[in-house]
């Protein structure tokens, strides 16, 4: 089966979908197990966003360097243009599963990103909603007992099982959960 799943990570302002922006987006188009492409930008948060300097900080990001990006709807364009290549909008069996570490974060803020610009049908025509979030399998190793950890952010569960990866970078995370998430299955369904 040639399943899509688009992979994708997001640097914000803060931790509020809509009144904070996105500041660096990276996904990758996995088919039947294989990259195929990947994005990465670093642009402006949308016009009025809220910008916490404490949330620039962990992303390295200097408030001047931010001025200096390209406008979050230009990114938005190059973005969805990107989309386009892989996942037909208009043919209802051509979606992606959507995947992140912490999903439900990272789509939240795409979501909120599509709406403010004005694209009332959000992400959803490029997805399925079936989400992939290797978090979830690690508290299901919890849960059973296999697994305990300090906490269970990405950057501790990548140190723990060996992942390369450069926290809070958009394009280094997104790899790295790709690859936890593969490590995450063969654990949890070979009982490994």
């Amino acid at each position: 089966m040639n399943k899509k799943t688009l992979w994708i990570d997001t640097e914000t302002t803060g931790i509020e979908p809509g009144k904070h922006g996105i500041i660096q987006l990276a996904a990758l188009i996995d088919i039947a197990g294989e990259v195929v492409d990947e994005f990465e930008l670093k642009f402006q948060p949308h016009p009025g966003a809220e910008i916490n300097l404490e949330a620039l900080a962990v992303t390295g990001t200097e408030p001047e360097e931010l001025a200096t990006r390209g406008t979050s709807v230009d990114a938005y364009f190059e973005f969805v243009r990107w989309l386009g290549k892989h996942i037909n909008k208009y043919d209802r069996m051509d979606k992606a599963y959507p995947a992140a570490f912490n999903a439900h974060f990272d789509f939240q803020f795409l979501e909120a990103w599509f709406r403010l610009l004005g694209n009332n049908y959000g992400t959803g025509s490029y997805q399925n909603w079936k989400f992939q979030d290797p978090l979830a399998l690690l508290r299901l190793l919890d849960y059973t007992g296999r697994l305990s950890l300090l906490d269970y952010k990405l950057g501790t569960a990548c140190a723990h099982f060996g992942i390369e990866l450069q926290a809070h970078d958009a394009l280094s995370d997104v790899h790295a959960a790709r690859l936890l998430h593969g490590l995450l299955i063969r654990e949890v369904f070979n009982g490994k």
